[in-house]
């Protein structure tokens, strides 16, 4: 029994081994050598076979490390880089008439050769065709002051471009080349982006043509000190010299913004990069195809934010809206009855959330169209109606040198000011436009009133709601908020108009 029992147990244990043996057959290509033995290294035969997808001959391609099917950027590369194209110009080198942007915000200016002398700039930046017509997109500041424009398909070819049109305000610029069946990029919409999307940038940066980084949307609505129109994507898709005038793509294969400038101490790409949205970039290059130009409608109205101290002044309940801060003689907004003080809450039946909102509704209105204006005056909503006029219309208004008098000056210790009467010598002085009124001639440290920001040369327009044109109005507005624990004034700069917040509690 012993003995046909050990028979069954070695017949099993070699069965066992002819069909460890048959699987290892089965596994080997077909061809290979023996399996090396336990605990010996692999040989570099082995390794290259191991590391090539379908190696051994067997006819079937393993991808190994290949991107899953839902990773979109290789396939938009292929389809979207043919419509990017390289921009090159040469010209004078003068300084720039549009906004300029704060360190360390930067754009990339093209710069003059060395030993130029300044005379002669060359740049490099990027585009990208929108209309297979050969209407390119890129930057005002690319092509700003350009004698000459070439743009370098993705295919080497090479065209002489016309500047169709160019504006600061947003630095877009549309170019043209006489070529016909171009790839395009479709514009989509920025509105729609969220932040933490993956976005794609395509351009040429330091020259290096057809560069596609990836990253996401950072954020949106940036302000970066540009202009009235700031409304940038932020990205962390890299951005560096070259790459202005480029397109940022999002997972469909369309544009929703044109790079345009970088957060930089150094002048290279540390993580922050700046587009213009898409959806304000439409209306531009739609009236630049059509005349070369931008006609913006204009409301004459000065805007700031409604903080929640303005608002606490102004009987709001929360700080929604735009504080007009001055009207402009003879505007729109003033024969339509607009004033200083008003909350701009609604503007052609669109919500005015904030200051930011306001400037891009008013640029794409029309000339000529009246528009429904609503807003907030001492804590009730009403609708004005203005017609909105022509930016290009607006005119600085001045007033009429006041008479020389000896100026009449006063402190106000609750507020740590300094005040004197406007005269010539005191409009001299502090550089302001003659004319009556209050001016800031000294600022107690440590007081309230620098607090608040206010500096000597300050022209006070209004204490509390109450017009100031002599040190017994300032007064008058102190003494008409007796008991508040703040004190409201309206103050000029440098011909701007802001609501300022004393905290006097």
């Amino acid at each position: 029994m012993r003995s046909a029992k050990r028979w069954r147990v070695g017949a099993s244990l070699g069965a066992l081994a002819i069909l460890v043996a048959g699987c290892l057959m089965a596994v080997a290509p077909s061809g290979s050598a023996a399996p090396p033995a336990a605990g010996a290294a692999p040989t570099g035969r082995a390794i290259a076979q191991a590391a090539t997808p379908g190696a051994g001959g067997t006819g079937e391609s393993a991808q190994v490390g290949a991107l899953p099917e839902s990773y979109p950027w290789v396939r938009l590369a292929e389809q979207v880089m043919p419509a990017v194209v390289n921009v090159r110009t040469s010209g004078e080198s003068r300084r720039s008439r549009g906004p300029q942007l704060p360190e360390p915000f930067r754009r990339f200016m093209p710069q003059p050769p060395e030993g130029g002398g300044g005379e002669m700039r060359r740049g490099v930046g990027s585009g990208f065709i929108i209309d297979p017509g050969g209407f390119i997109v890129t930057n005002h500041h690319v092509v700003e002051g350009a004698k000459t424009v070439e743009v370098t398909l993705a295919d080497g070819r090479s065209f002489q471009a016309r500047v169709v049109g160019s504006d600061s305000e947003t630095d877009l610029a549309l170019l043209k080349i006489e070529a016909a069946g171009l790839p395009t990029i479709p514009l989509g919409s920025s509105a729609s982006l969220k932040v933490a999307e993956p976005v794609m940038a395509i351009g040429n940066p330091f020259g290096l043509d057809h560069t596609v980084t990836v990253g996401i949307v950072s954020a949106t609505g940036r302000f970066i000190g540009q202009g009235r129109f700031d409304d940038f994507i932020q990205t962390d898709a890299a951005i560096n010299p070259g790459n202005s005038g480029g397109p940022l793509i999002n997972t469909r294969g369309e544009a929703v913004g044109i790079n345009s400038a970088i957060f930089s101490r150094g002048g290279g790409f540390q993580g922050i990069g700046f587009a213009i949205p898409v959806d304000l970039a439409k209306p531009v290059l739609t009236q630049l195809q059509a005349s070369g130009k931008v006609t913006r409608g204009w409301l004459g109205v000065a805007i700031q934010p409604l903080t929640a101290e303005l608002a606490k002044s102004f009987g709001m309940s929360n700080t929604q809206g735009a504080l007009v801060a001055s009207v402009t003689d003879d505007s729109p907004a003033a024969k339509a009855g607009l004033k200083p003080g008003d909350v701009i809450v609604g503007y052609d039946g669109k919500p005015v959330d904030s200051p930011r909102v306001l400037p891009g509704l008013v640029a794409n209105t029309p000339v000529g169209r009246a528009v429904p204006v609503v807003i907030m005056r001492d804590g009730a909503k009403r609708t004005v109606t203005v017609n909105v006029g022509n930016l290009a219309d607006a005119r600085e208004a001045r007033g009429p040198a006041p008479e020389r008098t000896e100026p009449a000056s006063r402190t106000s210790e609750r507020l740590g000011l300094a005040l004197s009467e406007l005269t010539p010598e005191v409009a001299q002085r502090f550089g302001i436009q003659g004319e009556k009124g209050v001016v800031v001639t000294g600022v107690k440290p440590d007081s309230p009133a620098a607090q608040a920001g206010l500096a000597p040369g300050d022209l006070i327009r209004e204490v509390n709601r109450v017009p100031v044109q002599g040190l017994d109005d300032v007064e008058r507005g102190i003494a008409r908020g007796s008991g508040a624990d703040q004190v409201l004034l309206r103050v000029e700069r440098e011909g701007s108009q802001r609501y300022v917040v004393i905290a006097t509690g």
